[in-house]
């Protein structure tokens, strides 16, 4: 019904290199618990679509999902961020369109450095 996030990230080993295995430090609804040791990724869904039709039920969704990846703001922190977010990218990629970075920047309310972007998946309903 939604897109699979979380196993694409869990699946790339560049990414849990980076955000750990135990657990993967990836959380859905774009926040992270509390005391969240970054680097972590968050993601949410901006919306979401019926390919609709005339004559049947829509076969596939069409999903617009934000994904965050957050670095701590030190010396490395903007090498880490890049890293991070080159890894994600790579791993939903071949499952879903980048259609826009959306934040490139230090995160206001954390401090930490973040990187958004956006990315369209087709979710079959079958």
């Amino acid at each position: 019904m939604l897109p699979e996030v979380f196993p694409l990230l869990a699946a790339a080993s560049a990414v849990t290199s980076l955000i750990g295995t135990n657990p993967v430090r990836a959380y859905r609804h774009g926040r992270a618990p509390q005391g969240t040791a970054a680097p972590y990724v968050t993601w949410f869904l901006v919306t979401g679509l019926p390919e609709n039709t005339l004559d049947e039920v829509p076969r596939v969704d069409r999903h617009e999902v934000q994904v965050d990846c957050w670095s701590e703001n030190t010396g490395q922190g903007s090498k880490d961020i890049e890293a991070l977010a080159k890894a994600v990218r790579d791993a939903i990629e071949p499952h879903a369109h980048m259609t826009a970075e959306v934040f490139d920047g230090i995160d206001e309310d954390t401090q930490r450095y973040r990187i958004g972007m956006q990315f369209t998946f087709w979710t079959d309903r079958s």
